[in-house]
C-alpha cells in the first residue's frame, strides 16, 4: 500500500527558555520559543528589568587612561 501524498510531519518541542517545560516549536504555537503566554510575558518582564544584562568589565588599571 502507498501514501497517497499525505505526509505526516513530527512536532518538534523544545525546551521552554522560562519554566523549562516542552513548548511546540511550530507557526501553530504563537508564544514560540515559549510554552504560554505567562512564560513569554515574565521573561518579557526580566529583560525590561534589565536581568540579562552581562557583567561590566573590571576599569583599566592604567591611571591615565582616562585622561588621554
Amino acid at each position: 500500500m502507498s501514501d497517497s501524498g499525505a505526509s505526516i510531519t513530527a512536532v518538534r518541542t523544545v525546551r521552554c527558555p522560562q519554566c523549562g517545560g516542552p513548548s511546540v516549536f511550530a507557526p501553530s504555537n504563537v508564544y514560540r520559543p515559549f510554552c504560554s503566554e505567562r512564560c513569554k510575558q515574565l521573561d518579557l518582564g526580566a529583560w525590561a528589568n534589565e536581568e540579562f544584562s552581562l557583567p561590566e568589565k573590571e576599569g583599566q588599571s592604567d591611571p591615565g587612561f582616562e585622561q588621554s
